[in-house]
């Protein structure tokens, strides 16, 4: 009796001891099941992508419209159509608003200068409503305006139908575009983004204090917005800063504040890591091109083989991270793989291999790396591979690596 009731107890403890495992692995799962769930993570000095998921997707932009609110008032303000000691009309329609709001009483008045922090930091709809009918005469006519100087800016998926991003179906938008308004805010208005760092503010003698806990808890985060609605999801845009390279981050749809603040940080920190990577291989030297090894394949010789032969899938090959081309390798590969790219240099096929290897670590520790030559229209190039898995291992492999920021393609077995 007593034996069968400790190995219970100790099946018990190993499964508590698990648990905080599991759920980490599980993470990047729940976030894709999530239907709201959005994200996108690109570089700032480059625009190279360094992660997206569901980043075209439709989403509800929430109080991250209060980006686009800002960012045409500080184009006002540079224009001059309206002052920063200039006072502001406050209607009974914008003094309506629900919450988050300042309290504002219709029939008063507020200064521009007054109207950025509560918008930054407090993200006050009744503010919000303030300025669109000080800038487009009307909420729903300055939402007009929006949604064209969106498209003037790129953003192509985005509708605006009010200022603040309060519930309307017909106001959507997509990671990407968040992420490229992030971007133009900066590099437009660099003598504005200091706002986006404030976490509190004062207001006829009231303090105020943000929601935006990412500036406090992620080291180099130095803005931008949050927004939630039910309809939305909890939402955020960050910008943060380390050794010197600035990544701009959205995520949109997350359950809690809590989770989507911490997955945040984790696709900062995956896409700082991206960023190195891309970079390091493109500053390394590139080597004189060796001769091919006996007995190579060349893609000639293969569709010659494919002709006289059965037809058969003799794997894939990246030559660029996205772009996948048919090809076949001289080394037989046993089990499925998972192929993370191609190129002309050998140590950085190696490099992005092991960097994908010890991402899988954990999960797929008989995982091997391979990289071997395969000639491409006569020019030899290095293909980095993780082999040795069996497909469903594969497939789970490369969506896990998809959640690190890593493109990558399933291969077959040679010859299967």
């Amino acid at each position: 009796m007593f034996p069968a009731l400790n190995g219970r107890i100790g099946r018990l403890f190993a499964l508590l001891f698990l648990l905080p495992v599991l759920l980490a692995v599980a993470a990047p799962t729940t976030a894709q099941a999530n239907p709201r769930y959005a994200s996108i993570v690109i570089d700032y000095a480059t625009g190279e992508v360094l992660h997206a998921s569901n980043a075209d997707a439709r989403r509800y932009p929430a109080s991250l419209t209060k980006m686009m609110t800002l960012y045409m008032l500080f184009e006002a303000l540079e224009r001059g159509d309206v002052t920063a000691d200039q006072r502001l009309h406050i209607s009974a329609h914008a003094a309506g608003k629900p919450p988050s709001k300042l309290g504002l009483r219709a029939g008063d008045t507020i200064a521009v200068r007054e109207t950025i922090l509560p918008l930054v930091v407090r993200s006050a709809n009744d503010v919000a409503a303030v300025v669109g009918e000080a800038l487009g005469g009307s909420e729903s006519g300055f939402a007009q305006k929006m949604t064209q100087r969106a498209r003037e800016l790129g953003l192509t998926s985005t509708t605006f139908k009010n200022a603040s991003g309060l519930p309307d179906s017909g106001q959507v938008t997509t990671a990407r575009d968040m992420a490229k308004l992030a971007v133009r805010l900066m590099r437009d208005f660099p003598q504005h983004y200091h706002y986006f760092s404030d976490q509190s503010f004062t207001y006829r003698g009231q303090t105020h204090t943000g929601h935006n806990r990412l500036l406090r808890s992620y080291n180099g985060a130095d803005g931008l917005k949050t927004g939630y609605i039910r309809a939305s999801g909890f939402n955020v845009a960050t910008s943060a800063v380390r050794d010197g390279r600035r990544v701009i981050a959205v995520v949109m749809g997350g359950r809690t504040a809590q989770s989507r603040d911490a997955h945040m940080a984790d696709l900062l920190d995956r896409g700082f890591s991206r960023a190195n990577q891309l970079a390091l291989a493109k500053t390394r030297p590139t080597p004189p091109v060796p001769s091919p090894r006996p007995g190579q394949v060349t893609i000639s010789d293969a569709l010659a083989r494919a002709e006289s032969d059965e037809p058969r899938d003799v794997g894939g090959m990246l030559v660029s991270s996205a772009q996948a081309a048919s090809t076949a390798g001289a080394v037989q590969e046993e089990g499925w793989g998972v192929q993370v790219g191609a190129f002309k240099v050998a140590d950085q096929a190696q490099f992005l291999a092991s960097t994908a290897a010890s991402r899988l670590a954990q999960e797929f520790a008989e995982a091997r790396v391979a990289v071997t030559e395969v000639l491409v229209s006569n020019q030899t190039l290095y293909r980095a591979r993780l082999t040795g898995l069996l497909e469903t291992q594969a497939r789970t492999a490369c969506q896990s690596l998809n959640q690190h920021g890593m493109d990558c393609m399933v291969v077959r077995p040679t010859g299967s």
